[in-house]
């Protein structure tokens, strides 16, 4: 990017996101093994379980809109009647989704007798729903001012360790970690939600059904795609939890957190940095952006290719320092869990110009394709295998978007 304005927003962006991603995935690790010993790991791998299936209805409530509302917005974000008319909107559909949500909650959790039993656990888990709902991180995204939910996060975050360790003290408190889990998104949910109207000015309009119809349409699309990745994200944990019992989830669940840090950093927070602006650049110059995708792409997986190996090696020690034992379940799926982060991030900033390039329909043929594939394989492999098999289908259904997703790039002439 020549223009010094457009580098510095993006490394501002950039260092705000590592920050915030910093957090959100090393406070919950500094207190896993205080967790593990304090409640245990049945109760951990419970608690990992409820948040697992509850991370469905969050994916319901964002609908895509952390995708689509955001390349709308770093489009039109000096628009000031189009800001307010796209903010009004989501907000609307997200909060009738959540109400949706929480119907479909309580109705399994009457019928199904496995979640009968620990009502309470998914109850108080549900909390994050609705702070997610509330917090607009798509709307600060789409204005390139992630410094917001940075400074938000971090606090909260900081705020949210403290309090596990004075009030989680012996067994009986587990319940404990969902509801100050869910008090922490709720918390940032509104904070999130206050700064957006106080700092942007913006006004909520009042949104008639064809707005929400029209709304929903144009994100259903992208919607699709993230249910399908997550069909074989979440679910992982999910059929685990199902297929064995809550101590090997705990254990799991153990090595995807730990994978999932190795895989944030810097990933998740320059490909969100990037997004809004690649989505600029694309709009007036297409082959420039393909041109800064390609630098960044190959940059990340020679960076992965370096770094994941160390890792490998390294994990039975990452794994005492966060467990306080090297477990040899969580040892051997963070390894399995590696070669699909490498295939992740080998992959991710092509899978997202799909998005920048205006082909949604792309991008939500390619996930559902994989979830097709990739949700019956979890569930098989698994039960073949226990919870190294929700690892090793992980590492397959990468692969398969890998290389599914060059063959889209190069028809698509970049």
């Amino acid at each position: 990017m020549k223009l010094s304005k457009d580098r510095r927003i993006v490394l501002e962006n950039f260092f705000s996101l590592s920050t915030q991603q910093g957090m959100n995935y090393i406070l919950p690790i500094v207190i896993l093994p205080y967790l593990m010993r304090t409640i245990g790991p049945g109760k951990f791998g419970l608690i990992a379980f409820a948040q697992a299936f509850v991370q469905y209805f969050m994916i319901l409530t964002d609908y895509g809109f952390s995708l689509s509302a955001t390349r709308k917005l770093s489009i039109c974000r000096k628009e000031k009647e189009k800001v307010y008319s796209i903010f009004s909107s989501v907000i609307t559909v997200k909060i009738i989704l959540s109400v949706i949500s929480f119907l479909i909650l309580a109705a399994v959790i009457n019928l199904v007798p496995r979640f009968r039993d620990d009502w309470m656990v998914y109850f108080l888990s549900f909390g994050a729903v609705i702070g997610n709902t509330l917090f607009p991180v798509w709307f600060f995204q789409g204005q390139e001012k992630m410094k917001y939910t940075a400074a938000i996060n971090i606090a909260g975050g900081i705020i949210y360790t403290i309090c596990i360790f004075l009030f989680v003290r012996k067994p009986a408190d587990y319940l404990m970690v969902p509801f100050l889990t869910s008090l922490f998104f709720l918390v940032t949910g509104i904070l999130g939600l206050y700064i957006a109207f106080r700092k942007f000015k913006l006004e909520f309009i009042v949104q008639t059904y064809e707005d929400i119809k029209d709304e929903l349409r144009t994100s259903r699309d992208i919607f699709f795609s993230v249910v399908a990745i997550n069909a074989y994200t979440s679910t992982r944990v999910f059929a685990v939890g199902l297929l064995t019992n809550n101590i090997l989830t705990g254990y799991y669940s153990v090595a995807e957190r730990i994978a999932g840090v190795i895989q944030a950093f810097p990933l998740d927070s320059f490909s969100q940095a990037i997004y809004p602006r690649l989505n600029s650049i694309f709009s007036k110059n297409k082959l420039r952006a393909a041109r800064i995708m390609k630098r960044i792409q190959a940059t990340m997986t020679f960076g992965s290719l370096f770094a994941l190996p160390v890792i490998y090696f390294l994990a039975p020690w990452i794994t005492r320092i966060v467990c306080g034992v090297a477990y040899p379940e969580v040892v051997l799926s963070l390894r399995l869990l590696l070669i699909s982060v490498f295939f992740v991030t080998a992959n991710a900033f092509r899978v997202q110009f799909l998005l920048v390039c205006g082909k949604p329909d792309y991008y939500s043929k390619l996930h559902i394709a994989a979830a097709v594939v990739g949700l019956p394989l979890i569930f098989i492999l698994t039960h073949f295998f226990s919870y190294p098999g929700a690892a090793i289908s992980t590492i397959g259904i990468e692969i398969g978007i890998i290389m599914a997703t060059a063959l889209i790039i190069r028809k698509l002439g970049y």
